[in-house]
Formats: C-alpha cells, sequence, structure tokens
C-alpha cells in the first residue's frame, strides 16, 4: 500500500501525483483520501487502515500540511512504523518551509526545486527499488522551439505547467555581435549582447541577455528574432534560464 499524507489546501499538486500513481501500480494500492474514504467512512478507521497496509509512506511537506493535527498524526504514526522497519518514509517537500528535525536525516524528494514531473519519476523510482535512477534529473518548466526562415532564427519560448515569474534568459552563441541583430516579438526587452561568458565546461562563449517586461503565461509564448548579417550563419549552442542569482541552466530545446 502507498499512503499519500497531505494537507487539502495542497491538493492541486498532490491530486496529480496520487493519480500517476494509481495508473501505474493500481488505485487499490494507493490510500489517497479522495478515493480511499467515502461517504460515511470512519476517517481515523480508514486512517489507521491505510497505515497497517502501508509499505510507502509520502509525507507533503508545506507551510499547510506542518500545521494540520491530521496530518501530524498521520506521519507521525508513520515514523514508528519506520524505526520498526515496516514501512518506508520518503518525504516529498511542497514549499521552502523548514523540514522537522526528526526527518532531517531522511533523504526527500524535492518538488519545490525540481518540480512534478522529476518528484512522480523518483517516486515511482523508490517503489520499484531504483532509487538511483535519475539523481541528477532536471525539471524545467519552460521549453524552447528553434526554427529558421531564410536570414532569420525564430527563438520561441514556453511555459508548460504555470506562470514563469523570471523572464531571463541567455541565448548562447560563437558568433560575434558583428554578425548579427537581435529584437523580441514584442518590441520591448532588456538586455544586450555579452562577450566571453564562461560555462560551467570552461568553454567561452558569448550570449543575448533578454529581460522581457512581462511573464510567460502558458500558451503565450515570447519570441526572440536573430537576423544574421550578410552571409554570416549564425549558430545558436543554447538556452539558459536561471534557477538562482549566480547560477543558469539549459532549457529542453524541441523539436517543430
Amino acid at each position: 500500500m502507498i499512503f499519500i499524507s497531505h494537507n487539502g489546501k495542497d491538493k492541486e499538486v498532490v491530486a496529480p501525483f496520487a493519480h500517476k500513481l494509481a495508473e501505474i501500480f493500481g488505485i487499490k494500492n494507493v490510500f489517497y483520501d479522495s478515493w480511499s474514504i467515502r461517504p460515511g467512512d470512519g476517517i481515523i478507521d480508514k486512517m489507521n487502515e491505510g497505515l497497517e497496509k502501508c509499505k510507502f509512506f509520502f509525507f507533503f511537506i508545506s507551510k499547510n500540511s506542518l500545521e494540520s493535527e491530521m496530518v501530524k498524526l498521520e506521519w507521525q504514526n508513520a515514523i514508528i512504523k519506520k524505526t520498526k522497519g515496516e514501512t518506508r518514509f520518503i518525504p516529498v517537500r511542497l514549499d521552502s518551509s523548514l523540514i522537522p528535525p526528526i526527518l532531517l536525516q531522511t533523504l526527500y524528494i524535492n518538488l519545490y526545486e525540481h518540480g512534478l514531473n522529476v518528484a512522480i519519476h523518483q517516486a515511482v523510482d523508490v517503489i520499484s527499488g531504483n532509487d538511483s535512477t535519475i539523481i541528477n534529473a532536471q525539471f524545467s518548466n519552460l521549453q524552447t522551439k528553434i526554427s529558421k526562415e531564410n536570414n532569420t532564427i525564430t527563438i520561441e519560448i514556453s511555459a508548460i505547467h504555470f506562470l514563469e515569474p523570471m523572464p531571463v534568459f541567455l541565448v548562447l552563441t560563437r558568433n560575434k555581435e558583428s554578425d548579427l541583430t537581435f529584437k523580441t516579438q514584442g518590441g520591448s526587452f532588456w538586455g544586450g549582447f555579452n562577450s566571453n561568458i564562461k560555462l560551467d565546461n570552461g568553454e567561452v562563449v558569448n550570449a543575448i541577455y533578454i529581460k522581457f517586461p512581462d511573464n510567460i503565461i502558458p500558451g503565450f509564448p515570447q519570441r526572440i528574432f536573430i537576423t544574421e548579417k550578410g552571409d554570416t550563419q549564425v549558430q545558436i549552442i543554447g538556452v539558459l534560464h536561471p534557477v538562482n542569482e549566480n547560477k543558469y541552466i539549459p532549457i529542453p530545446i524541441v523539436k517543430n
């Protein structure tokens, strides 16, 4: 039995996680209140039944769940089962809340930083016994499509799952500033051409820095247009996005 411990205020994120596990392992093998507790059932009785059969306990840590006495009752009982070797206890971090001290020695799934897809993948691996298969996996809410028509390259950047509040990008190229011109679809942006950017692998490239004036909303991509000058062939190495003030990571490039 897989037990999903969470607060109802977090269902928007927890529900797709629970549904995916039910799809893979069977709905009868996933204890999730939306289908495991029906009208007329005793909540405590059903919770105890789920905990007794539980082999994998996923505790979704958030401000909401840490303030819930019912969730506290669930995860503290699961800790007792863990100490007896009867269950696997897996915290799932939903926000920036501090993890309870008793759980600091437990490895957790970081949905808050890596996103829902990676969290589900890691959960499936834990249940299947393949815990180490995606240790270095990265989740991106963003994707980019690159196309070319005549001498103009179009870079289309989209948000997939939710609003992207940091619309800042580096378009990497080996070309010089004199080889190209660039603009955005709306015409308004902050940025410029930056030379001699050193990547983590030691390679030195150039980059076009673009900050759009508006957030990127799913279904409404932003576009960058790069025009080649003369017979120059512009090479786009990749598109980076900041994860904090000191680190940029590549965003996936998909085919048209």
